[in-house]
Parts: structure tokens; C-alpha cells; sequence
């Protein structure tokens, strides 16, 4: 059995609905994964863009993605943002863009992530450039092609909407290799 934290209005909803409904938002969580967000996660410009950002940081190492998350840190809410202007400019970010737009309020964040936890491409902001110390990738990627992350129910601060973050493996479609992760903000009170 799996616990789900709520609070606020979700907290509210289960109490006038009963004690069924944390356990429903897993088991429509896990409908949306397989049904709606594994056909995102093979997205060609989703998959280009994981695959050329492994290429590019094929040999980077631990220190080095340290430096790039604390450069994005320092970015975050900054007058110039380089770093995560270019990135957020990009095609594939773009397309995650038009997925969390699609969703008619479903979606509260869009993320890819490479073969290391690196932001690829965001529908938003992060508050981090590397999300490889998170479950989020770390459950994901690191277990294999078929693998989904279904994170707790929480009052998204940002957003101020209920969600649960949904991560699926990104699967490279000539080698059925696992290339990275993709992470959906959802918004619980939407499903």
C-alpha cells in the first residue's frame, strides 16, 4: 500500500468523497502514464533532443554537472539567465510547451531530463538544473524502459494547485535503451 500526504483542498475532497479517493488519484496516475504520457515520452523532438544532449555530455562528470546546476541556481530569478534562456528557447522545449498547453489545466510542468538527471528541455522554470538526485529520475531511468514514478500528492507552491509529479522513462526507439526521463506536473483536482 502506498500513502499519499494531502492537504487543503485535495484533503477536503477525500474527506467528502471517503477514503477511497487517495488511492483512485494512483490508480488514474497510472492510467494518464500508460495511456497518455508514454506517447509523449517518444516524442520525436523529445528523443532528439535527449539523445543529442547525451552525445554533447557523454564525458561529463559529477564535478562538472555540480557547476552546472550551481550556474543554473545562480540564474534562477536572475536579470540574465543564459543558460536556461537557451535552453527554454529551444525546439524541444517548445514541444513541451504546446503537451503542458494541450492538457487544458492537466498539466502543471513538463520536464526531460538526459542519461545523467540534466535538464534537456522544460515546459517551466526548475529550481535546478540537475534532477538526478530526485526520484523523479532516480526511479525512472535508473530502473529501466518500463519503469513509472508516481510521487506524493503536494500543494505545488508555483502553481498553488494539488499534483503529483508522474516520470517515465524516455526509451531510445532503435535500441529500446532507457536515454533519460520525462516528469509531468499534474494537477489531481484536473483527472
Amino acid at each position: 500500500m502506498r500513502i499519499i500526504h494531502l492537504s487543503g483542498a485535495a484533503m477536503a475532497l477525500l474527506c467528502v468523497a471517503g477514503p477511497s479517493v487517495a488511492g483512485d488519484f494512483d490508480a488514474a496516475l497510472s492510467a494518464l502514464a500508460a495511456e497518455r504520457l508514454a506517447v509523449y515520452a517518444a516524442d520525436p523532438a523529445v528523443i532528439a533532443a535527449i539523445r543529442s544532449q547525451n552525445l554533447q555530455h557523454a564525458a561529463t562528470g559529477p564535478e562538472e554537472v555540480n557547476g552546472l546546476d550551481k550556474a543554473w541556481r545562480a540564474q534562477v530569478g536572475a536579470g540574465s539567465a543564459p543558460m536556461i534562456d537557451a535552453l527554454l528557447q529551444g525546439p524541444a522545449s517548445a514541444r513541451l510547451i504546446e503537451i503542458r498547453d494541450s492538457g487544458g489545466g492537466l498539466f502543471t510542468e513538463v520536464i526531460a531530463m538526459d542519461d545523467k538527471g540534466m535538464n534537456v528541455a522544460l515546459s517551466d522554470v526548475t529550481s535546478d538544473y540537475w534532477q538526478g538526485d530526485e526520484a523523479k529520475w532516480q526511479q525512472t531511468y535508473l530502473v529501466g524502459p518500463d519503469a513509472v514514478h508516481i510521487g506524493d500528492v503536494e500543494l505545488d507552491e508555483s502553481t498553488q494547485t494539488y499534483q503529483s509529479q508522474v516520470s517515465i522513462t524516455v526509451v531510445d526507439p532503435d535500441t529500446k535503451a532507457p536515454i533519460g526521463a520525462l516528469t509531468f506536473g499534474v494537477n489531481v483536482e484536473a483527472l
